[in-house]
């Protein structure tokens, strides 16, 4: 493992919850044994911190990488100019990291995002989403089936298409598809021009995309946190961003 001092510290974003009757804030284990798995240090990031006015300087000026995570919560339709009904949201979520996307990108910080964070990362820089892919025409099945267990919910279910020219392509060495899972009921609806589509699903929508102009900004729609010790997609996508994170790092000297 290393020395941990030197090791890169990501932010993780978390989701809110109630536990036996007590407002919490959570993240799954997965999420953040995968950052320790590919080398860094993982830094839960309480939704309350957006109510500061420092949050860029001394928040984001102590990590060297941002990680937005999966939710089982929506995007509020309004952030991208919807009126559907959101099912269940995350205001303090929204609010923490629709600011953490705006400081990651001024700063340069390297970010990944995974399923939600995919989403926040297209309305954060003026795209929008379908609230329920499910019912556009021309779409396959994106949800996953609840009563099936972990494994199965988490296991491939549909190819994906590498776009070529791209980070995800450099990081894939080559493979232009890999065999994902799916567990999203949101999708991409329109993306603004400083997003680069990254991959495709058989069906077209984006899996993947980009910030332009940036040295690491990449999300994801699936899961790669899930078992990230054994696919190869997944140690390729969570050991190039922890890199862009060390070079961060080496970068500003912390």
């Amino acid at each position: 493992m290393g020395n941990i001092l030197n090791k890169p510290l990501i932010g993780v974003v978390m989701c809110q919850m109630t536990h036996d009757g007590h407002p919490a804030q959570m993240v799954h284990n997965k999420y953040l044994d995968a950052v320790l798995l590919a080398g860094g240090i993982p830094l839960a990031l309480p939704h309350n911190l957006s109510s500061l006015p420092f949050l860029p300087e001394q928040v984001l000026g102590s990590l060297q990488g941002v990680l937005l995570t999966g939710s089982s919560s929506n995007i509020e339709p309004h952030h991208y100019g919807d009126t559907a009904a959101g099912g269940y949201v995350d205001p303090g979520r929204d609010r923490l990291v629709f600011a953490l996307i705006e400081a990651a990108i001024h700063r340069q910080l390297p970010l990944l995002g995974i399923c939600r964070g995919l989403q926040e990362l297209v309305v954060a820089t003026g795209g929008s989403l379908h609230p329920q892919l499910h019912h556009i025409p021309g779409f396959q099945e994106h949800r996953e089936n609840p009563s099936q267990p972990l494994s199965e919910r988490y296991a491939p279910v549909h190819d994906i298409h590498i776009q070529p020219g791209g980070l995800l392509a450099r990081l894939a060495e080559g493979r232009e598809g890999f065999s994902v899972n799916s567990l999203h009921q949101q999708g991409i609806r329109s993306l603004s021009a400083r997003l680069r589509i990254e991959a495709l699903a058989g069906d077209g929508l984006p899996e993947a995309v980009s910030l332009r102009d940036h040295p690491f900004a990449l999300a994801v729609q699936w899961h790669p946190e899930w078992q990230s010790e054994s696919a190869p997609l997944s140690r390729q996508l969570f050991g190039g961003f922890i890199k862009a994170c060390q070079r961060q790092q080496k970068e500003t000297g912390l």
